[in-house]
């Protein structure tokens, strides 16, 4: 016999109605259509609450136990936090591994962080109604905003992105691991951040704050904004996978195009044409062989060729070719700018497109240390939000991969390690 839920939503007289007749996809993280229909009559009235001669056309809804459990899952997060208002009763706990699969199978590959963007202030207005606290939508761009959160003057600040690379990837989990887009980079710690805010606030601890960014994977837009309107905080926890360690320092990065113009031929006669792309090769053998500069806590500089663009057809002699280089640099640059120029030339141009300096960042006693090769909004922020420190779950070498993932022991221990960050940094 399988246990059954009913939950009444209309008078008795009408018939049963299964979930699987309200649902094509009970994993849908969009809210059907045929349960708004049915729960939402009208805009101007309220979800819940109403009386049953309101709803005498909404049959009652029998779950067995199997549909509870899809009901109720966290693949559902449009489920997960407006059930209690559809069906007027608290909504169910999520714990930190449900709620990062949830964040998890909400795609926000940037720049769509809209619907992720629904959720978390739908979840921060729900934790600000219990613990007395104040949300703020921070605009960015159209269909893009910040998130921030206060309880009380929020002397520190846990923050990260909501933004993920693509492409979008499902969440599973294995029993020890819980693998998808953003797992380590940055679903699960945002789940551990709220976790851990709850279980400050549970405890009576006030005066922090919580902010969600996006746009952290393309250009830092999010924190570039929120370094505009800052909210008093003295010190920032940035989030992202240091296995759990602060980071001492994290590099920088410097980007440029290097363009290669020539003339087009026929490919018999080459000596006619002249190849953009062999001049390319050229300026980027040339690049190669740079020295590099070497930090003694951040390391050595390194140097990607990420993109080679050129060519119109396999016989035709090329007219145009370009690379993009990305270096992740551990200091001053103003020198190793000239030397990529000079390399450059006289075959290519190099065009500077991105630099983000290297950053050095606090420690505090009885944390573990690390040292980290990638770059981070810390530089964004500046000092707008306070000193920053650098600390997450999980390890940047899943992060961007096909085998992103997270241990749930690394998830655990996170929630404990932010709200001890936030006791030892606001006394």
């Amino acid at each position: 016999m399988q246990t059954q839920l009913k939950i009444q939503i209309a008078q008795p007289a009408t018939p049963v109605l299964r979930p699987s007749a309200l649902f094509s996809d009970l994993h849908s993280p969009h809210p059907p259509a045929a349960i708004l229909s049915a729960f939402c009559p009208s805009k101007s009235q309220p979800i819940g609450g109403h009386s049953a001669s309101s709803h005498s056309r909404i049959p009652p809804i029998i779950f067995n136990r199997r549909e509870r459990l899809a009901f109720f899952r966290p693949k559902s997060p449009f489920l997960r936090l407006h059930h209690s208002a559809i069906l007027n009763v608290s909504p169910p706990v999520m714990d930190v591994f449900q709620l990062t699969r949830t964040l998890i199978d909400i795609e926000s590959v940037t720049p769509n962080e809209r619907e992720i963007g629904q959720f978390l202030f739908a979840y921060l207005n729900d934790l600000a109604a219990r613990f007395n606290g104040e949300v703020e939508r921070l605009p960015v761009e159209k269909d893009r905003d910040n998130l921030f959160v206060r309880f009380g003057h929020p002397v520190v600040t846990l923050s990260t992105h909501m933004d993920t690379v693509p492409p979008f990837i499902p969440s599973r989990d294995d029993g020890t691991q819980i693998w998808g887009r953003g797992a380590c980079d940055t679903k699960g710690i945002i789940a551990a951040m709220l976790l851990a805010a709850e279980k400050l606030l549970a405890a009576g601890k006030r005066n922090f704050g919580l902010l969600f960014v996006v746009g952290e994977e393309r250009n830092s837009a999010g924190a570039l904004a929120a370094a505009q309107t800052p909210r008093g905080s003295s010190y920032i926890i940035n989030g992202e996978p240091t296995e759990n360690q602060l980071a001492l320092g994290s590099k920088g990065a410097l980007r440029f195009e290097i363009v290669a113009q020539g003339r087009m031929a026929h490919s018999a006669y080459p000596e006619l044409g002249e190849s953009a792309i062999e001049k390319l090769l050229n300026a980027l053998a040339r690049i190669r062989q740079l020295p590099l500069p070497i930090d003694p806590t951040l390391g050595p500089s390194t140097l990607n060729i990420g993109t080679i663009q050129g060519g119109r057809a396999p016989n035709v002699i090329p007219d145009a070719a370009s690379a993009e280089i990305f270096i992740r640099v551990v200091g001053d640059v103003t020198e190793l700018r000239e030397q990529i120029k000079a390399a450059a030339a006289p075959d290519a141009q190099a065009n500077e497109v991105l630099f983000i300096p290297a950053v050095r960042l606090g420690s505090l006693p009885g944390f573990a240390t690390t040292v980290v090769a990638y770059t981070t909004d810390i530089p964004a922020f500046g000092t707008a939000w306070g000193q920053p420190f650098l600390l997450g779950p999980g390890t940047i070498h899943v992060a961007h991969t096909t085998e992103e993932r997270i241990a749930k022991a690394d998830l655990t221990a996170a929630v404990e390690i932010y709200s001890q960050l936030v006791e030892r940094l606001s006394q």
